[in-house]
């Protein structure tokens, strides 16, 4: 046996026993037939290529195999809501505080989170008109500048949005990178498409009242709206979705219960601790662990229990294959 060959097979560990039993030495057959000449190591290609198809076939053994799927309609969701925060955080920048309120701004913005608003808009951009591949780089390059904003803050000593603001962003951000390789066309504008209505919506919103131009005046009741709205349009995908016999919807509304939680932690926190004007570091901050360990723990609960069930079905149709056995 040659290092190579052992090498995928270490990586064919990803897959069930039994899938391994009954296809492993084909599998690994077919990568060695395609490997160069004097080949060592597995290229990085083939082995995600293996860790993909094995934790495919492990959710599917484990009667969750659309739990895939509805993690990237989920992906979609959250990019067309982080394109949706972007055009409204982008257009408030853009209308720092009268001087005379003496309220911080870096230049002719509000802050400086300026720069993370301007990526996820032309992640927007990215997602409309290239491959998935790109879009995806232009997401976690969005993904950086957001989180790079704090310490840049602390550098500079420049005023950046809240916590409470650019966290939920981030959330929405990892989850979007699950985007699909190949949506449709009218999916793909779906991020651009609402993110410039929604700066077009808060340019108006400015006109009509000066104070909507502020992070801490807009965010406090904005964000829980938006998280409230994208597990409504969850919600609505999974019923009608199982009216079809599909599952997708439900996943993706299961997987949704996180981003939806961090947008949702201002709502908390006010509830836990209301003070005048704002709310506490401190509701603020066991709203937001108690929505980072709830979230997940969700969506593992649910997988667990599917697990459960289809191998109890699985048990009992080992037992009773036919209806006409038990007669």
């Amino acid at each position: 046996m040659t290092d190579l060959e052992r090498r995928y097979l270490r990586l064919l560990r990803a897959y069930p026993a039994d899938y391994r039993r009954s296809r492993g030495a084909e599998i690994v057959g077919t990568y060695l037939d395609l490997a160069a000449p004097g080949r060592r190591w597995p290229s990085p290609a083939d082995a995600a290529d293996l860790l993909r198809g094995g934790l495919r076939q492990r959710l599917r053994a484990a009667g969750v195999a659309r739990l895939t799927p509805g993690v990237r309609l989920a992906a979609l969701l959250s990019l067309v809501t982080a394109s949706v925060l972007a055009g409204v955080w982008g257009a408030t920048e853009l209308h720092p505080a009268p001087v005379e309120w003496r309220v911080p701004h870096v230049g002719p913005f509000v802050s400086i989170g300026v720069i993370a608003w301007a990526g996820w808009l032309l992640a927007a951009i990215a997602t409309a008109v290239a491959p998935s591949r790109v879009a995806r780089l232009a997401i976690a390059l969005a993904l950086l500048l957001t989180l790079a904003l704090p310490p840049l803050a602390a550098v500079l000593d420049a005023y950046r949005p809240p916590l409470f603001v650019l966290l939920p962003q981030v959330i929405l951000g990892l989850l979007a990178l699950a985007l699909p390789d190949r949506p449709a066309a009218a999916i793909r504008l779906a991020p651009l498409l609402s993110a410039v209505t929604a700066v077009a919506a808060t340019e108006f919103l400015v006109e009509l009242d000066d104070g909507f131009g502020s992070y801490s005046f807009t965010a406090l009741s904005f964000l829980p709206t938006v998280g409230g709205l994208l597990l409504v349009v969850g919600a609505l995908l999974a019923v009608g979705l199982a009216v079809g016999g599909d599952t997708r919807g439900g996943w993706a509304l299961v997987t949704l219960l996180t981003p939806a939680g961090f947008l949702a932690v201002p709502a908390l926190a006010d509830a836990i601790d209301p003070i005048r004007g704002g709310v506490s570091f401190a509701a603020l901050a066991s709203s937001t662990i108690a929505v980072a360990l709830a979230g997940p723990a969700v969506l593992l609960l649910t997988i667990l229990v599917r697990t459960r069930l289809t191998l109890a079905a699985r048990r009992a149709d080992h037992h009773y294959p036919t209806s006409g056995a038990q007669s």
